[in-house]
């Protein structure tokens, strides 16, 4: 597999699930401003959409969606424990959150990076992005994970965008049970070692 990515991005959830999933991959640097690799190839010609993720699969063909593509990962190392098993109550659960944080959450956050947008338009999505953090601190209450014990893919998208809140100064303070949640994440090894690979940390 290989997987295109730019340092923090929502790339950097599938590069956590295919950490932890132990699954070996390719890695491809894009620059998502010129739409170009790193060794200069037009990225468009990999995905016209000029967005990351994408995964190409080894059988050929690519995956271009951040949730399908984790769970495209989760589901080659089903012992990983990434993903509950198809067909039951969990599996669909799971479904639910990654459609909750890539509709509701990331969606707010897209705006907020974007130059041109007004500031009182960034005002509305940092309300909206205040309240689903609040929904997700009440969920987090008494769970070391989105789904209880079990760290799963969606822990890994979560994680990443609480880092772009963290970058454009939200408070997570203010939601005790997301900040331990974060920090929480932050020390598994695997996603440690995903962070260092982009160089989004640095060797202890």
């Amino acid at each position: 597999m290989k997987l295109y990515f730019a340092p923090g991005a929502c790339s950097l959830s599938p590069h956590i699930a295919l950490a932890e999933a132990g699954i070996a991959a390719d890695y491809v640097k894009v620059n998502l401003k010129d739409k170009k690799t790193e060794a200069g190839d037009d990225y468009l010609k990999v995905n016209p959409k000029g967005q990351v993720p994408v995964l190409g699969l080894d059988g050929g063909g690519v995956l271009t969606e951040g949730p399908a593509i984790v769970q495209y990962i989760a589901d080659k190392a089903p012992n990983s424990g990434l993903a509950p098993a198809h067909g039951t109550h969990e599996r669909y659960q799971l479904q639910e959150w990654l459609n909750m944080l890539t509709s509701e959450l990331h969606k707010s956050f897209s705006p907020l990076f974007h130059p041109a947008m007004p500031e009182e338009a960034k005002t509305i999505f940092r309300d909206k992005i205040g309240k689903s953090l609040s929904h997700l601190n009440d969920k987090l209450a008494g769970q070391d994970y989105l789904m209880g014990k079990q760290f799963t893919v969606a822990d890994g998208y979560l994680f990443t965008m609480l880092r772009w809140a963290l970058g454009l100064k939200f408070d997570l303070g203010q939601y005790p049970n997301i900040k331990a949640y974060f920090d929480r994440v932050g020390e598994r090894p695997k996603v440690k070692e995903a962070m260092l690979a982009e160089g989004l940390i640095k060797a202890a």
